[in-house]
């Protein structure tokens, strides 16, 4: 981001604060008459310490999601629903088409007891699987870390190394290059198949483009959903024996199909 664009950046997040202040003085005029709406304090970027999240605009953050503070947030990375980002007391990088899967967590360590300044950097291309802990570590491209696995102050991930889901890796612990690292603590298991890697990167992939889908259908309008949900009653598949015996032929709308790079089998069944 250029000189201009922080410019612009810091001038937008005025006119959101000056909105929000603005909003809260008309409330204090109303008085006794204020209605009291019951809204949620959430918010999915929050800054803290004069430290503002910078997420590219190609990035999917779910509703739900909590990035706060020093976070980056690569291009084409996905951080899902209910996942936390917490960039309080040191930073958290995240790089390109990375996925950080649902009710994971993300936070850092000022220092650890030896001294060392602990910031988690998240490589790209990598998979973070569901309800996973990441603090103060490093992670490099192309890596996978399990759903429900934990990795501890100063624990560093090889690119194309895979923590098994539910593992615990202690602090300042090393998974190389190639390896499946599982258990508690977390030891070598054996080494990767090419097969295995290629699948990594593959799912850094999917959810990619998975994200694309999320991200289109949490930007639509009540209208459009409402549309949606007539269109689906109209297009309901039966069983398509029970369609031909009553001569029905349902064609999908186009506002229902999704694209073939989500659902990669559909295009070969069409080509049959």
């Amino acid at each position: 981001m250029g000189s201009l664009g922080r410019a612009i950046y810091l001038v937008g997040s005025w006119i959101r604060v000056a909105g929000q202040a603005v909003d809260r003085v008309g409330c204090s005029l109303q008085g006794s008459h204020l209605f009291q709406e019951q809204v949620s304090r959430h918010r999915t970027l929050m800054s803290l310490f004069e430290k503002n999240p910078v997420v590219d605009k190609d990035a999917f953050l779910a509703p739900g999601a909590s990035v706060i503070g020093d976070v980056q947030v690569g291009r084409g990375s996905s951080i899902w629903y209910g996942c936390v980002l917490r960039g309080d007391v040191n930073s958290i990088r995240v790089g390109s088409g990375t996925n950080i899967q649902d009710n994971a967590l993300v936070h850092v360590a000022k220092s650890n007891i030896s001294g060392n300044v602990l910031p988690t950097t998240i490589g790209n291309n990598v998979t973070i699987g569901h309800g996973a802990v990441l603090h103060g570590c490093t992670v490099e491209d192309e890596a996978f870390v399990g759903m429900g696995a934990t990795l501890l102050d100063g624990a560093y991930v090889e690119k194309n190394a895979m923590v098994a889901a539910g593992a615990l890796v202690r602090q300042n612990t090393r998974v190389p290059f190639g390896e499946v690292w599982g258990g508690s603590p977390a030891k070598f298991m054996r080494k990767l198949t090419e097969e295995e890697i290629a699948f990594i990167s593959q799912s850094a992939t999917n959810y990619t483009n998975l994200a694309t889908v999320h991200a289109a259908e949490n930007s639509k309008g009540f209208e459009e959903i409402e549309l949606e949900k007539t269109l689906r009653k109209k297009f309901a598949r039966k069983d398509e024996e029970y369609d031909s015996m009553i001569g029905v032929v349902r064609e999908t709308p186009v506002e229902l199909t999704l694209p073939d790079n989500i659902l990669p089998d559909k295009a070969q069944k069409a080509a049959t």
